[in-house]
């Protein structure tokens, strides 16, 4: 798979950018205390999306600081989080200054970096000592309905697996990265399941039709799956793998 068709999905979320931010989920607050250090006062939330992650920082008492590349996301984040400085920029180009932050997030995003530009770029902001958490959000796919649900978003998906949500690579700068995953439920309407398949870059820059047909069948599992038919709320199971590494 080509560079630039993986470009292509990292930048199709400026089209999505409304549905992300009304179903994508947030993070567990203790996943989210483990990210950051006790100590820290300025975080970078970094690919900050719509401020899913950038929320429970500033809840925390964090003075934080976002960088999205996405316009129409970044916008999302500022209607949110109208407070937090919010900048263009990606992992591999920041304009921000030297050693400005104690801690640096990227959460649902270390996937679309190149990690060796990124490590260098991150590592540029961070203070002595500081530390940079990737995060992800994963659906436990292992609950038959989760499973089919997301069999249907990656119908066709040529990138499926190219991006792996594993154990950054983050170079000789940093310290090995230390892992540690939380288990939640996220209560959801089964109608709001659509929209959640419609944020997915796959499906973002599918043809109308294509993109309908994988919606549809979305609909038809909602209506139709046992676990789901006739529920007013049904509970995504996710877990929330976190790594985080110190600057040496």
């Amino acid at each position: 798979m080509s560079t630039d068709d993986v470009g292509a999905r990292a930048a199709s979320f400026d089209r999505g950018a409304g549905a992300y931010a009304a179903a994508r989920p947030g993070y567990p607050d203790e996943a989210v205390r483990w990210a950051v250090p006790p100590d820290a006062r300025d975080v970078l939330d970094l690919a900050a999306g719509t401020g899913k992650l950038t929320q429970p920082l500033v809840a925390l008492g964090l003075h934080v600081v976002a960088v999205e590349p996405s316009d129409e996301m970044r916008a999302q984040l500022s209607a949110l989080l109208p407070d937090v400085e919010a900048f263009p920029g990606t992992a591999e180009h920041l304009d921000l200054p030297d050693a400005c932050v104690d801690a640096v997030t990227v959460a649902q995003a270390w996937h679309w970096v190149d990690p060796p530009a990124a490590a260098t770029e991150i590592a540029r902001v961070l203070r002595p000592g500081g530390q940079v958490a990737p995060i992800w959000n994963v659906r436990d796919d292992t609950v038959d309905w989760v499973g089919r649900w997301t069999e249907i978003v990656h119908r066709g998906d040529s990138l499926t697996d190219t991006l792996r949500y594993g154990e950054p690579a983050l170079g000789d700068l940093f310290t090995e990265p230390e892992h540690a995953t939380f288990r939640w439920m996220r209560p959801m309407h089964p109608a709001d399941l659509r929209t959640l398949a419609a944020s997915r870059s796959h499906l973002l820059l599918l043809p109308d039709d294509e993109r309908d047909g994988l919606l549809d069948a979305i609909d038809e599992l909602a209506a139709t799956h046992p676990d789901l038919r006739g529920r007013d709320v049904v509970e995504m199971p996710y877990r929330t793998e976190c790594y985080r590494a110190r600057l040496r």
